[in-house]
Parts: C-alpha cells; structure tokens; sequence
C-alpha cells in the first residue's frame, strides 16, 4: 500500500443549512455527532465550526467549548482542528473565540478575497495575529491557501518569523472567488509551495470527491465534509458527512492508499505528545 492518507471531515460551516440538506447539524449535540461518526468513517481530523441553535454562524467559546466536550465524551480520538474563518462579515476578535482548550490544530487563513457574494476579509497584520495566537496557545496552524497569491503570503510569513514547522496546507478550491476545483490548478498550488510541506485538499461542491481523488494520486491529503458539498453525487443529498468520508475512504483505498489512523496522523503532523 501507498502512503498513509489523513482523511478529514469538515462537518458544518458557516454557510449551508438545513434547507439545503436536511442532515446539516446545527446544535453542539448534532455537530459532535456528526463528527464522531464521520471519525468512525475513517477520519483522523475534524475540522470544526459552530452554530447557533437556530443555525446562525457561532464563534461562542462555550459552544466550541461543548462540541469538544461531546466529541472526547464518545469516546473519539481524532485531532480536534478549530476554525479562525468564523463567517464572512465578523471580527478578528469573535473569530478568534474557537481557540478553546483541548483542540490541537486551528487554522489560519492567508489572504482577503471575494467569497460567493461576500468578502472574506483577512488583512496581513491580522493574518500575522492568527499566526501569534495559535503559537501562544501551542496549536499547530493550517493554513488556508484559496488562491495563488496566498502562497507568497505562507512564504512571507516564513521568512518573517512568524509561521515555522510544523504546520499544514490546506488548498480550497472551488469556491465562488478563489481558485476552481481542477487538477491542473491543483498541481500549480502544490509545485508552487515554498518548501516541503504536508498539504491537503478540499474541493467546494462537485469537485469535492473529484478534488480527492487528485491528492489521492498525487501525493496528497483530503477533507471532506458537508461544510464543502452537500451531495453524495449528482442530486443525491448525502446524509451526513459519515457517509462522505466513506466515500473517500473507497477512493483511498483505490488509490492503494490506508487511511491514517489518529496516532499516525499525530505523528505526520507533528502534533505534540505525538
């Protein structure tokens, strides 16, 4: 078999919700559930945001507080990765309320860009606080990579001090603004990183599995989730992330390639105590 591969499950946004998919979660209960079943699927990290009650978009400590309770309550060992994106149009300071105790991995978004009709605002000098916060707090940082010139921004950073190993790149693509879903973009991201790093993909809506399967071949990691597409295929709703991470997990394991168990991916992340 191929290299370990650390499957991912994004399992709630900012943006989608129940009337588009019934399966969307929007309570810590829902969300932790989602999450450890997606972690039973085969995930070894959950990237996770957090809503309201009534789906509205939540950076609360104590919600994020909860959802981790819930997770490591299951009995669930996956890595606990925590959002900093929060939702278009809030401040660095509410963004920054998912920093909670017990996540190990948070992430840090590396440039301001148009967002479906929005504009996801990420200054430089904000950009440099994220990446401060995560090193006060021990995490180790992803970093959010939708365009090219995000790219330059990772190496700026590095030159500057401010990011050193271990962190991970995450490459979105296919979201309305940054850059679409396609291998060949995909392979001018990967070639275009300013040193060896572990990287992932997640691909937005119908290149999400598509998207897999490139950094399935080519070397790579994958998220999924319903955060990034709320379909099985063409106009079949999948009905939890779960079942999306199986899917990855399939295509996985045609790429000759194992899903990393918790502990493995500890270790290729370099998380502490791994």
């Amino acid at each position: 078999m191929g290299d370990p591969v650390i499957l991912a499950a994004a399992v709630v946004g900012a943006e989608v919700t129940r009337e588009q998919n019934p399966a969307v979660p929007y309570t810590p209960e829902e969300i932790a559930r989602a999450a450890v079943e997606s972690w039973r699927e085969g995930a070894a990290v959950l990237h996770l945001h957090a809503r309201w009650p009534d789906g509205r978009p939540s950076q609360r400590p104590e919600h994020f507080a909860e959802i981790v309770a819930r997770i490591r309550g299951a009995g669930c060992d996956a890595i606990l990765q925590v959002s900093t994106g929060g939702a278009v149009g809030m401040g660095l300071e509410e963004r920054l309320g998912s920093l909670v105790d017990s996540a190990e991995m948070g992430t840090l978004n590396l440039g301001t860009m148009n967002f479906g009709d929005g504009v996801f605002v990420n200054a430089r000098p904000d950009i440099v606080r994220v990446a401060s916060r995560l090193r006060q707090r021990r995490l180790v940082p992803e970093c959010e990579v939708y365009d090219a010139g995000m790219l330059e921004t990772l190496r700026w950073l590095r030159e500057q001090g401010h990011l050193a190993p271990p962190y991970h790149v995450q490459f979105v693509l296919g979201v309305p603004g940054g850059l679409a879903g396609t291998e060949r973009n995909l392979r001018f991201l990967v070639e275009g990183l300013p040193e060896a790093a572990h990287w992932s993909v997640a691909g937005i809506g119908r290149c999400e599995l598509p998207m897999a399967e490139a950094a399935l071949r080519l070397g790579g990691h994958v998220r999924v989730g319903l955060e990034d597409n709320l379909f099985l295929s063409k106009g079949v709703l999948a009905r939890g992330s779960g079942e999306l991470v199986a899917a990855a997990r399939r295509l996985a394991a045609a790429a000759g390639r194992t899903p990393a168990t918790p502990a493995e991916a500890r270790r290729l992340l370099g998380l502490a105590g791994s």
